[in-house]
């Protein structure tokens, strides 16, 4: 059991970011990778040909039924990870992270379809083994993915690579809004920007194109502004609203060829450190 233990352990990291674009909180993949750990110590090692494969798929299984329960319940919350230091010392993290915005759109998808899109075009898993999971031919497993891709293409756009760049943006909308100034929030707003705001109580609310955007963020959020803090969130520049251990928000920012794409509000958030 101890070897059996110490292999899994080695697939934990791939099974935990798996898990987490599946399901968008941290808390639901750990339970997600723990189940895949109970099958494995139930189930005859010695016949798993290709472990690795064989816990992302029992991992994907499990997500799978988590994201249609969750579907009948029409209810979902995002478990934003947060850092307070712009610099985080494990650079692996940050480069293998999923930004918020992402994750908001996946939440789009059905769950076949999001179940797809993240085996294939996330983590390289044939269409014939994620047509056994979904219980669908390999073809169907493809156009599956293709919707899906269509959809994240068009709602949630690459940022830039350079942290310090999208800071650099990010610092200048925050100090615009601070300042209520509408003009200096337009132009750091792509024309298509989108405002997004989900969580707790809070009704949820979406808004596009730049000067809707820069209304909206002067109406609801002036008054916030001052209260946030930098903080880097699922791996991009955002911020923090509000005392460390009980924030109002968390705000996650698309910066794409030098403008904010996408403002994403998570309201009394549950965090991932």
């Amino acid at each position: 059991m101890d070897e059996l233990a110490e292999r899994f352990e080695q697939h934990r990291a791939h099974l935990t970011r798996v898990a987490y674009r599946m399901l968008g909180t941290a808390s639901e993949a750990e339970d997600a990778v723990q189940e895949a750990w109970l099958r494995l110590s139930r189930a005859d090692a010695g016949a798993v040909a290709n472990l690795g494969g064989w816990l992302t798929t029992v991992v994907a299984r499990v997500c799978l039924d988590e994201l249609r329960t969750r579907r009948a319940r029409e209810t979902w919350e995002l478990e934003p990870i947060v850092q307070l230091d712009d610099t985080p010392e494990d650079e692996a993290i940050l480069a293998d992270s999923v930004g918020l915005a992402l994750l908001v759109v996946l939440e789009t998808l059905t769950p076949a379809e999001r179940l797809a899109f993240v085996l294939h075009d996330m983590f390289g898993v044939p269409f014939s083994e994620i047509a056994e999971i979904l219980e669908r031919t390999p073809e169907a497993a493809r156009q599956l993915a293709s919707r899906a891709r269509r959809q994240v293409r068009g709602k949630a756009p690459s940022p830039d690579a350079d942290l310090a760049h999208q800071r650099e943006i990010v610092d200048a909308f925050l100090a615009a809004s601070r300042a209520g100034d509408f003009d200096r929030l337009v132009a750091v707003l792509d024309p298509d920007a989108v405002f997004r705001v989900r969580g707790g109580t809070v009704r949820p609310v979406t808004v596009q194109g730049a000067a809707d955007v820069a209304r909206t963020v002067l109406a609801r959020g002036s008054r916030l502004a001052p209260l946030a803090r930098p903080a880097v969130v699922n791996g991009a520049a955002g911020a923090i609203v509000g005392p460390v251990d009980d924030p109002i928000s968390v705000v996650a920012f698309t910066v794409a060829n030098g403008r904010v794409v996408s403002i994403d509000v998570i309201a009394q958030p549950k965090l991932r450190w």
